[in-house]
């Protein structure tokens, strides 16, 4: 009897295995998407983020979902993922935010403000603060969901054909600069322009523009801009701590089985913590060749920097006034920023000072 029970047992073992194997599979169903960027391949770190994200997902589901990157222009113009994910022609695209500030000034959050936070205290925001929920909230509207993707840290100022030595210097000068931080440069009397990252360089050598701002050192490197325009500045008060998003068609999204979503946002912190390491190790030494070969280095002086930060704050209070969204938005981040500040002011600032002193002896 034991003997019958032991094979009863185990037949019923065998089929149990037969019936829950299909389950299994259909759980985890092979997806193909693809994924435009708004990056040329040549910029290896920031692009290298799309890469990384797009093998962590495959990696994570045993090649069940699997994404395939574009750089900028392949199959979506650089400065078009917003629409082509929003109308579905692609399920994903790797950007910033601030490209899209014309539709909503809105989409200046999340990548970066004008003297927002750090890159830190920006993602703690995200993840920790409610930045998360106001943003996807207000991307709802446009049938999208924001994934963090990526970080540059703190950005460079930007090159300049000419010195930059007060607010007046800064008139007329027409400089490429993404996202909202042109609106607060008009208030001082510059001529922002938007363009795509390939398509900078032809416009700074043939003067098209006066001045152009990128990420920093590796990738401004890379785009050969020091040999057109030799001034260097910094700091980049626009871009404290650039966040870069992943955005998922909101109906593509919602379609996936939760642990696909899940798969998608740790594939999305992997790129971000990646891409900010590599952005660290790789500055110093590029920042040290352009340097070497007659880049002329600067910082903004306090005057521009005041002034800067005066034109912010005006132009964020004039646009709270009009547009619920970027108030939401705005109150949530500043409150999260200035609350955090004052933990960094006493430990991490300090701490930063006294090693940067310690370091330079």
């Amino acid at each position: 009897m034991k003997r019958r029970q032991f094979i009863q047992a185990a037949g019923l073992g065998v089929a149990g295995a037969a019936i829950a194997a299909p389950a299994i599979a259909q759980s985890s169903p092979e997806i193909k998407w693809r994924m435009p960027a708004s990056w040329p391949k040549s910029l290896d770190t920031i692009y290298g983020g799309v890469e990384t994200m797009c093998k962590t997902v495959s990696d994570m589901t045993d090649g069940k979902f699997q994404i395939q990157p574009f750089a900028a222009g392949e199959i979506v113009p650089g400065l078009a993922i917003v629409d082509a994910v929003q109308n579905g022609t692609v399920e994903i695209g790797h950007t910033a935010s601030y490209y899209y500030f014309g539709k909503d000034p809105t989409f200046g959050f999340g990548t970066s403000v004008p003297f927002g936070p750090n890159a830190r205290i920006n993602q703690g925001w995200w993840t920790q603060g409610g930045g998360d929920t106001v943003l996807n909230e207000f991307y709802k509207k446009y049938n999208i969901r924001g994934i963090l993707a990526g970080n540059t840290g703190c950005q460079m100022g930007g090159w300049f054909r000419k010195e930059i030595n007060s607010v007046d210097d800064l008139k007329g000068v027409k400089m490429r600069i993404g996202g909202w931080a042109g609106k607060v440069l008009q208030k001082l009397g510059a001529v922002p322009q938007q363009i795509a990252g390939g398509d900078i360089y032809p416009a700074l050598e043939k003067g098209t523009i006066d001045a152009a701002e990128w990420i920093g050192p590796y990738d401004d490197e890379k785009l050969g801009f020091y040999k057109v325009a030799p001034h260097y500045y910094a700091p980049g008060w626009w871009e404290g701590g650039s966040m870069l998003f992943a955005f998922v068609n909101l109906d593509k999204w919602n379609a996936l089985p939760k642990h696909y979503q899940a798969v998608l946002e740790a594939a999305g912190h992997v790129a971000n913590t990646s891409m900010m390491a590599k952005y660290d190790a790789v500055n110093p030494q590029a920042l040290r060749r352009l340097i070497a070969g007659g880049t002329k280095l600067h910082v903004f002086s306090p005057a521009i920097m005041d002034a800067s930060y005066k034109a912010t704050m005006e132009l964020h209070a004039e646009v709270s006034k009009e547009n619920e969204s970027f108030k939401k938005v705005n109150e949530s981040m500043m409150a999260f920023t200035k609350n955090t500040y004052q933990w960094f002011r006493l430990a991490e600032n300090t701490y930063d000072q006294f090693m940067m002193r310690a370091m330079s002896a």
